[in-house]
């Protein structure tokens, strides 16, 4: 007897689609754009109605080896016919302690690593904290204004961006302290960021109570501001004095999106413990926090883990991603892609006046968009403006940073030169169409 035919979204018309997730779907969840994607490829997109996007977005960074890239899609396939669930904690399986192993290998360090995996960004950076104040005997995490490291209580605590993420959410977690992060375009220095540091710990919490310091090494929705080399080194130096763990959220940084696998690394830099997801799979749930041997055995056996955390199909996923980096050059063609990205980008601050600011490390670029160069005035309005028009013109667009007035760039590493100069060309375009010229 045949099963039932798998439901197709191709069924549905746009204008139904809008109406059913006006019906069904909370308001809470927001959407950059108003379509709704059909199929995928590489570095393009589909929506409902036939229309071809460059996605510069790749998933907000999940999609750093692109849509459906064929390996990790024969990967999949083929990890579906063997095994799809058990539970790590009730029955164990190759792929788990197979990728556990090949983390352990490519983060920065030479020491001894474990590896835990998890399902979302969220979730690692909570067990990561779990782990530091377990391996410290401490409660207190700073963190960085500008900084994001999630939507549950903990990660939202320890966010230092309120708009639209905090909202009436509280109380939120006690012992996470906020530092400044070292954001020149808008004033804090790196002696100025590690004078804050300082004052913090005169002033709010001891550096003896603080078990881990959380840090992006490029800041993600606070604006793709990179973190001077050195602002962490020293920021190292002083973790270490204190015999505070240093945690390097790379979520949104990893995995060659600055073209180094992680952006950490571009400083020499090497913390404590790393955590991974979105581009770990290629599109997959998945998530992982790997760090020193001594203190990801901290916690006691049952302290860590999670229903799906490290699911097999995902774990395959991941590892075929790895191949696909080593096979594919995918570091060495970060480095040519974010090389182009940032010299169109330069460009349209010559060329601009409300180009402000434009920034990045490797293929991890955004520019900041102010009403003037003198006052710095974010310019929020321009950037949503701009999103829609380069939609119009078959180009998907994200913003970010504290307004909201920045635009990143997270096309997919994989972009072949003419989809990324049709990008840039549509980019350039939209740009001029919202804010002139000179």
């Amino acid at each position: 007897m045949e099963g039932p035919s798998p439901v197709s979204v191709s069924t549905h018309s746009a204008q139904s689609l809008h109406e059913m997730r006006r019906r069904a779907v909370p308001r809470g969840v927001g959407n950059a754009h108003p379509i709704f994607i059909e199929r995928a490829e590489g570095a393009r997109v589909w929506d409902i109605d036939g229309k071809e996007y460059i996605d510069f977005v790749g998933g907000i960074g999940v999609l750093n080896i692109g849509h459906r890239h064929p390996h990790v899609l024969a990967a999949v396939r083929a990890q579906l016919e063997r095994l799809m669930h058990t539970c790590f904690q009730v029955a164990m399986y190759d792929g788990y302690v197979m990728l556990a192993d090949a983390l352990n290998g490519v983060t920065p360090g030479t020491f001894a690593k474990k590896t835990l995996l998890l399902s979302t960004g969220a979730e690692a950076i909570e067990n990561a904290v779990k782990i530091a104040r377990q391996a410290t005997g401490r409660q207190a995490i700073v963190t960085f204004s500008h900084g994001f490291h999630g939507r549950t209580l903990l990660t939202l605590s320890m966010t230092g961006k309120s708009a639209p993420y905090k909202q009436n959410f509280g109380p939120y977690s006690p012992e996470v302290y906020h530092a400044p992060f070292p954001y020149e375009y808008r004033g804090w220095s790196t002696a100025q960021a590690i004078g804050a540091l300082y004052d913090l710990f005169e002033t709010q919490v001891q550096p003896d109570r603080v078990a881990a310091v959380v840090i992006e090494p490029v800041l993600g929705e606070g604006g793709f501001v990179p973190a001077p080399a050195d602002f962490l080194v020293e920021l190292r130096e002083i973790t270490e004095r204190h015999g505070i763990l240093l945690v390097a959220d790379e979520i949104q940084s990893g995995f060659g999106r600055t073209g180094k696998m992680f952006a950490v690394e571009h400083s020499g830099v090497v913390p404590d413990m790393v955590v991974m997801a979105k581009s770990l799979a290629a599109g997959l749930p998945l998530s992982a926090v790997t760090g020193r041997a001594e203190v990801m055995d901290a916690p006691f056996p049952g302290g860590l883990g999670g229903t799906y955390a490290g699911n097999p199909v995902a774990c395959a996923a991941a590892l075929a991603t790895l191949e696909v980096f080593e096979r594919e050059h995918v570091l060495e063609r970060a480095g040519v892609v974010g090389e182009r990205i940032a010299r169109s980008m330069a460009a349209l601050h010559e060329s601009h006046r409300d180009v402000g600011d434009v920034r990045g490390l490797g293929a991890m670029r955004a520019m900041e968009l102010v009403t003037d160069r003198a006052t710095k005035l974010p310019n929020r309005a321009a950037a949503e403006r701009l999103v829609e028009v380069a939609r119009s013109k078959g180009l998907l667009l994200m913003r970010a940073g504290l307004e909201n007035n920045t635009i990143r760039v997270l096309v997919p590493l994989t972009v072949s030169d003419e989809e990324l100069e049709l990008g840039l060309e549509r980019l350039a375009a939209s740009t001029k169409e919202v804010l002139g010229s000179w």
